[in-house]
């Protein structure tokens, strides 16, 4: 019995689409952060870009558990003494519903040159509405 390796032209992607009405953020994230490094993959090589496209849509729907809508604080910092920002989940959520689902995949992925590709892969919509004509598109249940 042998292995075979697949080289980087030999892999074909696939579009997934990812309704994340109701499903629980943390759920939703691990799923997409495997989809897009490909793992579900039988032939997955850590060194190589083999995930597929995600698209997600309904990222203002999405569940956080318990009282983290009140609780859970994003912070980003502007590199001046004291400029350092909180803005809690609900407030997130209003503003830039999109944040929460690519903060959380992006969490979930090796911080190195390949996430940053990785990540280019993912598509969030706030709403019903996306566009993306032109691609096989797979219905895909969390």
């Amino acid at each position: 019995m042998f292995n075979k390796t697949i080289k980087p032209n030999e892999i074909r992607r696939e579009c997934f689409l990812i309704n994340a009405d109701g499903v629980v953020l943390g759920r939703l994230a691990t799923r997409v952060a495997s989809i897009l490094r490909g793992k579900h993959r039988a032939y997955f090589s850590p060194q190589w870009d083999m995930g597929d496209y995600v698209i997600v849509y309904n990222a203002a729907k999405v569940k956080l558990t318990g009282n983290k809508e009140e609780k859970k604080i994003y912070y980003r910092h502007s590199g001046y003494p004291g400029g350092l920002k909180e803005v809690p989940a609900a407030k997130m959520r209003a503003q830039k519903p999109e944040y929460l689902i690519t903060h959380a995949v992006k969490g979930m992925l090796p911080k190195n040159r390949l996430s940053r590709q990785v990540m280019k892969k993912l598509f969030v919509y706030a709403g019903e509405k996306y566009d993306h004509r032109g691609k096989k598109l797979k219905e895909m249940e969390i």
